[in-house]
């Protein structure tokens, strides 16, 4: 055993103060997990999930009720008999107070616990009650399900610095990976459109200003909402062709792109109700520039998939078609726009704040603690730093004969 999963049992043995879930104060004896493990577990507990998830403010879009069935009917679909799903909830009595959803997966090196849909999800979180200590819950969540699925290691990718998981993970949790930046627009933090617009530095709303008069001049520039099915695969499926191409001509890879089942999981999401897909052209003489794609849930925008045509670079149709995006999101009430990992100059262009986002990991078995360090936090970052070190007509050749190509 691991300093981190005796760090995890201890706390679960010893007593601990009262808490207030809803007002209500409770003592840890009567907070209890479960485990859920199957699409029809997972549906007894729907109504519940969706009504604690609803109470939040934080992004947990991928910790949501939507996202799982999503990724539940997908695997279904697909028959992946490898997928292990280990969804941990805690409930205060009869009532749902926090959900861990997890998956366990297998490598020739290691089983690792890790976020549901690890290869197609952004955030990794988890969904607690107000009033409810996330130290606590989390340790006792992770416990129930290392007990549930045991693993050499708990992996979490993207955690949000202002997240609940950040602020519950055990003391002596492992930092893997290198620090990055999700850019957000407080939409709510304005009255309308034309108010946050008014923040943006005059000099940069110039140059976009005369970059969409020279676009128009050779050819009308309109945006478009994608208000059917078929639309909004159109948009999918270009973002994501369009994305791999640049990825390849970069020499660059992705977690999702090189996943093969990653484009026909997002075209499942394009006919579903429960997870709301705002897709969004902007075109120049009727073709398509710019384009992006992303989820609505509580009133928030997480922006998933954009493409531009970088023949068009001098005119920055990415940071334009951004404005856009923002101006719908604004038009629909929503509290705010997600644009999630990586910082980028266009994003930071029209972003209020940027959240620290880390990796995390807890090791539980010598073989978890052994390759975390090997891997995680020393081969694979240096490895990385390499690469993105390389010039772009280097890397590109280097992916391709390492058959990375996405």
């Amino acid at each position: 055993m691991t300093s981190g999963t005796a760090a995890i049992r201890a706390q679960t043995r010893q007593p601990a103060p009262a808490t207030l879930a809803a007002g209500i104060a409770v003592t840890r004896s009567a907070l209890h997990v479960d485990i859920v493990r199957t699409r029809a577990a997972l549906d007894l507990i729907a109504a519940q999930w969706q009504e604690l998830e609803a109470r939040l403010d934080g992004a947990v879009l991928f910790q949501s009720c939507a996202w799982a069935r999503a990724v539940f009917d997908f695997e279904a679909a697909r028959g992946n008999v490898r997928f292990d799903p280990v969804i941990v909830t805690l409930r205060d009595g009869a009532r749902l107070v926090g959900v861990l959803p997890l998956e366990r997966i297998r490598t020739r090196a290691r089983t690792v616990l890790t976020a549901l849909g690890h290869a197609f999800s952004q955030y990794s979180d988890v969904m607690l009650a107000p009033g409810i200590h996330p130290g606590d819950a989390v340790s006792r969540l992770l416990h129930a399900a290392i007990k549930a699925a045991p693993c050499d290691a708990v992996s979490f990718l993207k955690v949000r610095g202002d997240s609940m998981l950040a602020s519950g993970m055990p003391a002596d949790h492992m930092l893997t990976g290198t620090q990055e930046g999700a850019p957000y627009i407080a939409l709510d933090a304005f009255p309308d459109f034309a108010g946050y617009f008014a923040t943006i530095n005059h000099k940069t709303r110039k140059n976009m200003r005369n970059a969409r008069n020279r676009l128009e001049r050779d050819g009308l520039v309109t945006h478009h909402v994608a208000a059917s099915i078929q639309d909004r695969l159109g948009v999918i499926n270009r973002t994501l062709k369009g994305r791999a191409e640049r990825l390849n001509e970069q020499g660059l890879t992705s977690r999702a792109f090189g996943d093969t089942a990653f484009t026909e999981f997002c075209q499942s999401l394009a006919s579903r109700d429960d997870l709301p897909v705002l897709a969004m052209s902007l075109r120049h003489k009727g073709e398509a520039i710019a384009e992006q794609w992303g989820f609505v849930h509580n009133q928030r925008y997480y922006a998933f998939v954009a493409s531009r045509d970088f023949s068009n670079s001098d005119e920055s149709p990415g940071k334009l078609h951004l404005g856009e995006v923002i101006h719908v999101c604004a038009d629909q009430g929503l509290r705010g726009a997600d644009l999630m990992v990586p910082v980028m100059p266009y994003k930071l262009t029209w972003a209020t704040e940027t959240v620290t986002v880390r990796d995390f990991a807890l090791p539980v078995t010598r073989r978890g603690l052994l390759v975390l360090n090997l891997w995680d936090r020393l081969l694979r970052p240096a490895i990385k730093k390499l690469v993105l070190a390389m010039p772009a007509q280097w890397r590109g050749p280097l992916m391709r004969a390492a058959g990375r190509r996405l």
